[in-house]
This record gives structure tokens, C-alpha cells and sequence, in this order.
């Protein structure tokens, strides 16, 4: 069974749709992206997963759990990061992950704590406030944050952007690591070809509220007849009509 299971998903305000009636799973060890140009729909599609917008129609599906009926079931299976949710500055990194294991019940909180720590090499910043952090010690701290409850699906929203290329990295192998102890599976957004093409496993475009196109993010572009993943971006953003065709 799937991970996370969206089936016609749509999302209208008033009389705009922002999601059109999409449907993807994301299986346990894998990595998927979604992908598209701003007011695609993706954070949207997020918000929905995560329970902070209600569906207009359609189901979530996590672990067998539907959002809209068992949501409390569903989100203690579930986490999530973005570098536009930091964590309250005036708490320390221990405070913060101590709050959040306490949020979700984590069992040994104490030392799942240490776990994670040691993990996203937190140990020096243990008892340091994370307003004073840098922007990748504070993403280190919020992917702790992210894996305390060892969920089942992991949703990250542009969990790379503004950081230097060093640290990107390490962040990426941090999370291909999660994905590949079988715990879970990850939903990914990224505005980086580059890191979608390390990262992903499979990849879903969106344009205007509807998924175009799905495939490995390695040898979509060929199939589509561009030289890499960024010319395909570019060719969907400007010209989705042409790929929706196809």
C-alpha cells in the first residue's frame, strides 16, 4: 500500500480553480516531486495533505487513514518543512524538538531527541536559541524537527532554497538517507532541476492545478525531446497546452 494515496483532488475559490482534479500516490522508500512554475498548485496541494486547506472534492489517503475522517490518525504518521516555517527563534533547538516530540506523543522522547541531533549534527547548537542560527543550521533544525515523530510521509516545500550549495547537499543526502530506511516516503518541492534530478525517484509536473506530465526525472526530458530537466520546466511553465496535449 501506498504511503499517500490523492485521488481528483480539486481545490476552487469561488469560481478559481487552483487544483483541477489531480491524482498520484507516493510509495514507502521513494522520493517524489512535485514540480511547476509559482501558482501551480503545489502548496496548495500541501495545505491540503497536511489538513490546513479542506478539499473543495476528492480524498487523502495517508496509511490507509482519509484526512477528511481520520485526520488525527493521519497526521501523527506525517511531518513536514519548509524554509518559510522556522521554528520560534527564542527557544532553543532542544526546546523546540522537546515541544514538537510532545506535540506528537514520541515515545523515549528524550532520546529520540538525542537521535535526531546527532543525526543533523545538532550537537553544538543543543542549548543555542535558533533565532541566532544561520539559514542552514535553522534548516537542519526544522528537517530534526521534521523526522522527531519518524513519519510515514514527509512533505517538504522548497526545503533547500537560500542555501549555499555545501549545505544543500549535505541536506539532500540527509533526506535520501531518511527515504532509504523504509520508514516512509517523501513528497518534494523544488524550483532546483538540478537537485530534483539527484533526489527524486519520480516526478509529477504541474501547471495550472492539473499534473501534465509524470516520469523519472532522468529520462523525461528525452522523452519529451529537451536536453535536461530545466528546458522542461521552462518548455511546461511557458507552453502547457503543448505538453497536455501529449
Amino acid at each position: 500500500m501506498s504511503v499517500l494515496e490523492v485521488k481528483d483532488l480539486t481545490k476552487t475559490y469561488g469560481t478559481n480553480p487552483a487544483v483541477k482534479g489531480i491524482s498520484f500516490s507516493v510509495a514507502r522508500n521513494e522520493i517524489v516531486g512535485l514540480l511547476g512554475p509559482n501558482g501551480a498548485g503545489k502548496t496548495t496541494t500541501i495545505d491540503m495533505i497536511l489538513g490546513v486547506l479542506e478539499p473543495t472534492s476528492g480524498t487523502i489517503t495517508i496509511e490507509g487513514n482519509d484526512v477528511a475522517r481520520k485526520k488525527s490518525e493521519a497526521l501523527a504518521v506525517t511531518n513536514f518543512a519548509a524554509v518559510y516555517a522556522q521554528l520560534p527563534g527564542n527557544h532553543t533547538v532542544h526546546e523546540n524538538l522537546n515541544i514538537f516530540g510532545l506535540l506528537y506523543g514520541v515515545p523515549n522522547r528524550e532520546r529520540r531527541i538525542d537521535e535526531v541531533i546527532r543525526e543533523f549534527d545538532l550537537e553544538p547548537f543543543r542549548n543555542t536559541r535558533c533565532g541566532v542560527l544561520s539559514s542552514g543550521e535553522q534548516t537542519r533544525v526544522s528537517l530534526a524537527k521534521a523526522t522527531i515523530n519518524s513519519p510515514h510521509l514527509l512533505l517538504l516545500d522548497e526545503p533547500t532554497a537560500s542555501l549555499d550549495p555545501s549545505t544543500a547537499q549535505t541536506i539532500r543526502q540527509k533526506i535520501k538517507g531518511y527515504a532509504a530506511k523504509g520508514i516512509g516516503g517523501v513528497l518534494w518541492t523544488s524550483h532546483n532541476m538540478q537537485e530534483v534530478a539527484d533526489v527524486c525517484n519520480r516526478i509529477l509536473f504541474l501547471s495550472h492545478g492539473r499534473i501534465l506530465l509524470e516520469g523519472d526525472p532522468r529520462t523525461l526530458p528525452h522523452e519529451h525531446g529537451k536536453k535536461d530537466l530545466e528546458e522542461l520546466f521552462i518548455s511546461i511553465a511557458r507552453e502547457p497546452l503543448l505538453h497536455e496535449s501529449l
